[in-house]
Parts: structure tokens; C-alpha cells; sequence
């Protein structure tokens, strides 16, 4: 089955949908376009790519390569990305040509950490403290502000942990700003919180919203490892959470799947939340959705940048999602012979530490 893609009208099965990047988190929303009659062509410089596997065309070539670009966007009816360091430039170039969600302004706002604490804080939700950093000078003066324990971040490209290092009471203040590669940065002070969870939802074309229930997250070596739901907060905190989720997402004018990582400050009655940062895209805290609700977040990234309804983000009952870094996917056979555990590796051909090779999801009935 195949309709006709109109001009201006939602999408419909039939379609193009192109990705720039060819990663895991690009290969998995293809499969999700699959499942709906959607077609994807992948645009990524690297020329072997998780994504490639699974899509129906690809395009190998730089992302400032705009004679591709256009090639690309003449192919493609909307296009999407699989993570938030896209140049800027090409955002602009493929949006004067094509639906780009989510749009340029969102992408501007989180590829900056100093932008987008500025943003949150706007929107008068909580952030940790922060200072710019421009110079050591500045540096000094922010750990004379904010005090130590404190940590020094990249405002741009960081992730897993690269591009920040602790700053604590004996740190050289010199040796830190170099260990960031004296790069303009952002200093933020210390939470001290009980809990680490995130948000994932999804904005509609039309406005729509809907939220997966709230996910506690485990991380080892700053890099996530478990994430469990439901999350041991209460009611009002989880309510609190998805609300300032939902308010990002409207002032960003957000299409797409997002994800907002917070902290939790406190227990019970004194619990608050305290937002870290913005994903504008599907998120690795998400990938329990795949098994564990309703709709994954991979579908419902498809369904809102090609214009369809939103799906159910219902939970199906108690989920942990389980992180498979190096050598952990060697794990496959034991995984596969486990009862309830459904496993997904992402078609990387060598296992190195560090590196996100799969990830394991299992769902138990609700308690009584």
C-alpha cells in the first residue's frame, strides 16, 4: 500500500524519510519507518554505518557537501537527524529545502550548553548554577562563585561523559581548562541528588504531546547503563517532570521525539526536580519503549515528523532496559536464551570499550 505524497499535506505511507546520520539510533527509527510504509534514505559521511543495513538509500558524503545535500534533499519528502551535533549550515541548507524536524531553532539551542541553560532557566524551570567560561580568568572566578565541588563542561560536542572534568578541592585550575582543550565552556556547580531520570516524549505537527512515564537511570563510567521503570519517585515529582518536558518542548516548537535529562533533589515530600539537559532526538534512555510500551520511541519519532497521530505512550508493566557497551554483547547467546529478555544489537562490526554495541529490554507484570 502506497499513497500519493502531497505537497504542504501530511506525509503518508509511501514516503521518504531522510536521516542524516547512520548510527544505531538512525537504524532503529528506520526500522520504525519500515514497520509503517515509510522508506529511509541515509545521509552520513562514514561509508560503513549501522543505519545502512536497514535503509533503502544512502547517501556517503560530507555533511558540508551541499551539491550531495541537494541531491539528498530532492530524494528525501521530510528530513530528521539521528543526533544534535549537525552543523549548523546544513541544518539551514536542507530546511530551505525540505520539512526538517526537528526545526533549526532547537537544534541551535541544545548544541549549546550555555544556550540551552539559559533557555530552561527562561522557560523558569531549575538548573544547576552556571557560569560562562571564556578564559582561565574566567574559570577562576566561576569556582570562586559557585565554589567545589563543580564541573567544567565543553559548551558544545560533549557526550558520555567527554568534554568535562570534576573540579574538586585540590583540581588545578589551569590543568582543567586545559584538559577541555581551553575551549569556551560552561561551569556548573554541584547537584547532590538522589536519583538521575529522564523524560522522553514526543511533540506532534499539530501540537500534540505525549510523554512515556518517567525512567530512572543508572550510569557507570558516564555512560548509561540501566534504565528502570517505573521511576522510585512519587506521583508529584513524576507530574512535575513531564510537565517541565512538556513546556521545553512547546517553546522550542519541537517535532520529533525529545528527551530531558533531570536530577532529583531530595526524597518524598521534599523531592524536586532540577532539569541537566536537553537530546533533541530518540535517546538511549528511551530504548526500554521498544518492548515496554505502547508505542517505542522509534514509531513515535516517525509518526510525528511525517504529520501522523501520536501513539499510545502507555507503559506494558515493569521495564528495565539494560545498556550492552564492548564486550557486554558478547553476552548474545546467554541473552537470547534468557526468558523475556528481548535483545537488540546494532550491527557494529568490532566491540570496543566504551562503545554502545546493543542493548537488552525486559518487561515483568505491574506488582499488585
Amino acid at each position: 500500500m502506497s499513497a500519493p505524497v502531497v505537497e504542504g499535506q501530511p506525509l503518508a505511507p509511501g514516503a521518504v524519510l531522510g536521516i542524516i546520520g547512520g548510527g544505531q539510533l538512525a537504524r532503529m527509527i528506520a526500522l520504525a519507518a519500515a514497520d509503517l510504509g515509510i522508506a529511509s534514505h541515509i545521509f552520513a559521511p562514514e561509508p560503513e554505518n549501522p543505519a545502512f543495513d536497514v535503509a533503502a538509500a544512502k547517501t556517503v558524503a560530507p555533511y558540508e557537501d551541499e551539491a550531495a545535500l541537494a541531491r539528498f534533499a530532492e530524494a528525501v519528502d521530510v528530513v530528521t537527524y539521528e543526533f544534535e551535533n549537525v552543523p549548523a549550515a546544513t541544518a539551514a541548507f536542507l530546511a530551505a529545502r525540505k520539512p526538517l524536524h526537528p526545526g533549526a531553532h532547537a537544534l541551535a539551542v541544545t548544541q549549546d550548553r550555555l544556550s540551552e541553560k539559559r533557555f530552561v532557566s527562561e522557560q523558569g524551570l531549575t538548573v544547576a548554577p552556571f557560569r560562562a567560561v571564556d578564559s582561565l580568568a574566567d574559570l577562576e572566578a566561576a569556582v570562586a562563585a559557585l565554589g567545589r565541588p563543580c564541573v567544567l563542561k565543553t559548551r558544545r560536542f560533549g557526550y558520555d561523559g567527554k568534554g568535562q572534568v570534576k573540579i574538586l578541592a585540590g583540581t588545578d585550575l589551569a590543568d582543567a581548562y586545559e584538559a577541555i582543550g581551553r575551549q569556551p565552556a560552561v561551569l556548573e556547580g554541584f547537584v547532590s541528588f538522589a536519583r538521575e531520570v529522564s523524560v522522553v516524549a514526543a511533540r506532534g505537527t499539530d501540537g500534540s504531546f505525549a510523554a512515556f512515564d518517567l525512567c530512572e537511570n543508572e550510569h557507570r563510567d558516564h555512560i548509561l547503563a540501566f534504565t528502570r521503570i517505573p521511576a522510585q519517585v512519587t506521583a508529584g515529582t513524576e507530574a512535575s517532570a513531564i510537565e517541565a518536558a512538556r513546556r521545553i518542548g512547546a517553546a522550542l516548537g519541537y517535532v520529533g521525539v525529545f528527551a530531558v535529562e533531570m536530577f532529583i533533589v531530595g526524597e518524598g515530600a521534599s523531592e524536586s526536580v532540577v532539569v541537566n539537559e536537553i537530546a533533541p532526538r530518540v535517546h538511549n534512555s528511551g530504548h526500554w519503549t521498544s518492548e515496554g510500551a505502547q508505542t517505542s520511541q522509534f514509531h513515535q519519532h516517525v509518526r510525528a515528523v511525517c504529520g501522523f497521530p501520536l501513539g499510545s505512550a502507555a507503559r506494558r508493566g515493569r521495564v528495565e532496559m539494560e545498556n550492552l557497551i564492548g564486550d557486554a554483547a558478547l553476552r548474545w547467546r546467554e541473552l537470547l536464551a534468557e526468558p523475556g529478555a528481548h535483545l537488540h544489537l546494532y550491527g557494529k562490526r568490532e566491540a570496543r570499550a566504551g562503545r554502545k554495541m546493543g542493548h537488552v529490554t525486559r518487561v515483568w507484570p505491574e506488582q499488585g
